[in-house]
């Protein structure tokens, strides 16, 4: 008997399972260009144009003969000269042949003994953000209910025949002729007692009554069907309407003078990759831009990032701002709200301390995580006046790291998001 198994899939999903288990067996080599990847490209560009692999890193392991102890006879596609167990002399006891090409060392240099290939959004992201982490990670219900989906509502005894419950129309079947048999036991022995009763009297019409009464009752019981109509059970859908789990993102930054390209370069950039790394995590992220110097103001993304102010640097007056906006469109109730700031670290007066209190007090309760990026500071100048004034704060809520170049930005993001043991 010959099977025959017709393809129907189109042809753009034919190469999943194998695109996906090269990535898999590629997973160590890719991980370890990620650093290069997030410097490399600009954060717009969600996936990287082109990855480039090591050809050792891309080979499969297989098992071959040992020279020493094993021999096998092959013979090459196409051949049409030699047969197995022909011996073909070699030309030259060194090993080289009589071919064109440029000589032992002259071949391909190791920059083109590469293997690349371009992966897809979601491919990219999943390297980039599986060893990260949401801490405390928790679904809330919204008043927004805007995804419908269906559950198993049960069995039916109605419905179209693809819907049709195989296992429970056969039990009803069985259920319903078990139960025909003992009532047309129980009117067959009806029948047999009335037509002993009717022999004893002698009656002839009697008699003939009885015996027509149960040889309709034997018709009756010989014509239980195996199965009925009555007995189709289907499997039913019901469309229920689930909420649908969303965040908002506050992005607070400092525009004060001090605050110059490079250090607003480093800052979208994390933003930026917080972002990606968020809308992974919930299906709907809301993002506000508040800015800030010794006045706050909520502006659009735009004028976030090139607009310029004049004034002293005052958090207090940007964390204010992002309570006052929580209060009147962003309820904790409702939303999963994640705060970023990205400063340089100045502060004027006792902006930091009356900061620190204000994100322990008002704003760390209703969040579901906040992380400080200090970004452009050298290290060895020391402790800035709102670093040392965050670092007092100890919550499982709050994070904070420093970011001095492009290649710092995704290693300060896996230390805020790392994932638990």
């Amino acid at each position: 008997m010959t099977s025959v198994i017709v393809d129907r899939r189109t042809q753009k999903g034919k190469s999943t399972a194998n695109r996906q288990r090269l990535l898999k067996r590629l997973d160590g080599a890719l991980r370890a260009q990620i650093g290069k990847l997030v410097a490399r490209h600009k954060l717009q560009d969600a996936v990287p144009a082109e990855v480039t692999i090591d050809r050792k890193d891309a080979t499969e392991p297989r098992l071959i003969l040992d020279p020493a102890s094993g021999s096998s006879g092959r013979i090459i596609p196409g051949n049409d000269k030699y047969r197995i167990g022909d011996k073909i002399t070699n030309s030259s006891s060194e090993g080289q042949g009589r071919g064109n090409g440029q000589g032992a060392g002259d071949g391909d240099t190791d920059e083109d003994d590469t293997f690349r290939f371009v992966l897809s959004r979601t491919e990219y992201l999943s390297l980039l953000f599986d060893d990260l982490e949401l801490p405390a990670l928790i679904k809330k219900d919204l008043l927004e209910i805007d995804e419908n989906r269906f559950r198993r509502g049960g069995v039916v005894r109605y419905g179209n025949p693809g819907s049709v419950c195989v296992t429970r129309t056969f039990k009803a079947s069985i259920g319903r002729r078990l139960a025909a048999e003992a009532q047309h036991a129980e009117a067959l022995e009806e029948a047999e007692a009335a037509l002993i009763v009717a022999r004893k009297t002698g009656d002839r019409v009697l008699m003939e009554t009885a015996e027509c009464a149960l040889a309709e009752v034997s018709r009756r019981s010989g014509e239980t069907p195996f199965l009925d109509p009555i007995d189709l059970r289907h499997r039913s859908l019901v469309e229920v309407q689930s909420p649908c789990t969303a965040a908002v993102m506050f992005c607070l930054m400092d525009v004060s003078s001090s605050m110059d390209e490079t250090r607003k370069d480093l800052a979208k950039r994390f933003f930026m990759l917080l972002h990606l790394f968020l809308t992974r995590k919930y299906k709907k992220v809301d993002i506000v831009f508040i800015r800030h110097t010794d006045a706050a103001q909520e502006v659009d993304e735009e004028t976030f990032f090139t607009g310029t102010q004049a004034g002293s640097t005052k958090v207090l007056s940007a964390l204010a701002k992002m309570n006052e906006i929580i209060a009147s469109r962003y309820p904790s109730t409702s939303y999963n709200i994640f705060g970023a700031q990205a400063s340089d670290g100045d502060s004027f007066g006792g902006d930091s301390t009356e900061s620190s209190a204000y994100l322990r007090s008002e704003l760390l309760p209703l969040s579901r995580y906040f992380v400080y990026a200090e970004v452009g500071n050298n290290p060895l100048q020391g402790s800035t006046t709102l670093w040392s004034a965050y670092r007092a704060i100890e919550s499982d809520r709050f994070n904070m790291a420093s970011v001095n170049a492009r290649n710092e930005v995704y290693p300060a993001l896996a230390k805020l998001f790392h994932r638990e043991p």
